[in-house]
């Protein structure tokens, strides 16, 4: 079962200037063109175990994000199975985040 957070719940913790943790697995493209900070960490190298960049956030809280919340789900889980113990997807993606804020 994977965690999710709404895209007004994550503004509000980011608004409230709380300490958070933010892996966007869309492509660097994507990233360029609009994204919330966080570090990119594309869903083909999650897949293939590429994952030195975020290791040492394997007991932290992490907020998986990508366009729709579909490739961010995708990534839960396999950094669930990899041991890091508390992943949360950004239900509905940048698309929403933009929808929300607009």
């Amino acid at each position: 079962m994977i965690q999710t957070i709404t895209v007004q719940e994550l503004k509000s913790k980011i608004d409230n200037g709380e300490s958070i943790h933010l892996v966007d697995v869309r492509e660097p493209h994507e990233h360029a063109e609009f994204n919330i900070g966080g570090t990119l960490l594309p869903l083909g190298k999650v897949q293939t175990m590429q994952v030195d960049d975020i290791e040492d956030l394997k007991n932290e809280t992490v907020y998986v994000y990508c366009r729709s919340g579909n490739r961010s789900g995708q990534a839960c889980l396999i950094l669930g199975t990899m041991g890091f113990t508390n992943v949360i997807n950004v239900a509905g993606g940048m698309l929403a985040w933009q929808e929300a804020n607009k």
